[in-house]
């Protein structure tokens, strides 16, 4: 007695078509003749999985099926499978196991026309053009159907003639246990034609090399790494298909006094000992010019200051970030005998750094941990 079908895909009543299909996918690539050579039992399981798909696949069927069982779709039998219920999903057997068409489907001839390749273009642009975006002229070599054949390979007075081997299929065919596979016709290599005269432009390879200049519209905000895709600017496709696209990699030149961390520039601005304790307005470099700034009687080294919104320009529209300032207070090396004599008479009326309220708490956990 014949197994219900949605027991044999081991799927429920109101399962969806998707996943009946990729029920089927996972029993025909596990009992598959190929895998299982002299095997069978697992022959018969192929053919009841395949039976049991080329029927729930079908929205007809499958009404029928549910409302009068297998007497409903014929009363059952390989007899009633339909092969050519695979002619569109060559993906779920053909291209797993390197094979073309299966059951010996012949509806469609397999199209030879081809996406062509991607490529890449490795761009180096300058720090302020990444910050504010910028455009730039690039060529490209690219590979393009020859125009004197058209993308053939043939020299356009000589006629091809049809491959005797495929009969101009672009396949030949051949019996595997109850399977008759299809595989590209090596003779022609899936054209379906032979080439007696090859094009005396391309040498038979129906393309040709070419330089094209572009101009990139680079945003703001990118970065090292980061990628631009141009659409249909990659090769030409083989036999009139689609070109592929352009990924231009770009690569940003370091500033010689900015750094970037994200959205936010730093930068280091030198002060003076006297700017420091005294306090100061400085002049700071920013990418749109310069920016004054106010230094506080009594700064400390490395204290940071934010000017919001000069930093980069958030790639994807989110703002500006910030640009953090680092003040950092220069020791003098060098002194006159003057010099030196004004600091130690300083010095003698400055308080000691172990004297003043601030560091009290830090001495006292250095006297404690070296007691």
């Amino acid at each position: 007695m014949k197994r219900d079908y949605y027991e044999v895909l081991g799927v429920a009543r109101n399962t969806t078509p998707q996943e009946i299909k990729s029920a089927y996918r996972k029993l025909a690539v596990q009992y598959h003749p190929d895998r299982n050579q002299g095997d069978k039992a697992a022959e018969e399981k192929f053919k009841e999985a395949a039976e049991a798909y080329s029927v729930l696949s079908d929205s007809d069927k499958r009404a029928q099926y549910d409302h009068f069982g297998h007497a409903g779709v014929g009363g059952g039998g390989f007899g009633g499978f339909d092969p050519d219920v695979f002619s569109d999903f060559s993906d779920i057997l053909g291209d797993f196991f390197g094979f073309g068409d299966i059951f010996g489907s012949s509806r469609r001839q397999r199209s030879h026309v081809r996406r062509g390749a991607d490529l890449r273009y490795d761009l180096t642009i300058e720090f302020d053009e990444a910050v504010f975006g910028t455009r730039a002229k690039i060529k490209i070599p690219q590979e393009q159907p020859c125009p004197d054949c058209n993308g053939t390979g043939a020299d356009p007075s000589v006629e091809q003639v049809v491959c005797d081997a495929c009969n101009g299929h672009g396949q030949v065919r051949f019996q595997q246990g109850f399977f008759t596979i299809s595989r590209t016709c090596s003779a022609c290599h899936g054209a379906g034609k032979i080439i007696k005269k090859p094009c005396s432009g391309c040498r038979g390879s129906g393309r040709t090399r070419k330089e094209r200049m572009l101009e990139l519209k680079i945003p703001a905000g990118v970065e090292t790494g980061s990628r631009l895709r141009v659409s249909g600017e990659g090769e030409g496709g083989a036999n009139g298909g689609p070109a592929g696209d352009l990924y231009v990699v770009l690569s940003v030149r370091e500033h010689s006094f900015f750094k970037r961390q994200g959205d936010n520039l730093y930068c280091e601005i030198p002060v003076s000992l006297t700017q420091a304790a005294l306090g100061a307005e400085i002049k700071v470099p920013t990418m749109d010019g310069e920016e004054r700034l106010r230094i506080p009687e009594g700064t400390q080294s490395g204290t940071g200051f934010r000017f919001r919104g000069k930093g980069v320009v958030n790639i994807n529209g989110l703002g500006r970030g910030d640009q953090l300032v680092k003040v950092v207070v220069q020791t003098p090396t060098k002194l006159t005998r003057r010099q030196r004599e004004l600091l130690e008479s300083l010095d003698e009326e400055l308080p000691s750094p172990s004297e003043t309220v601030e560091n009290e708490g830090f001495f006292e956990k250095v006297r404690d941990i070296f007691a």
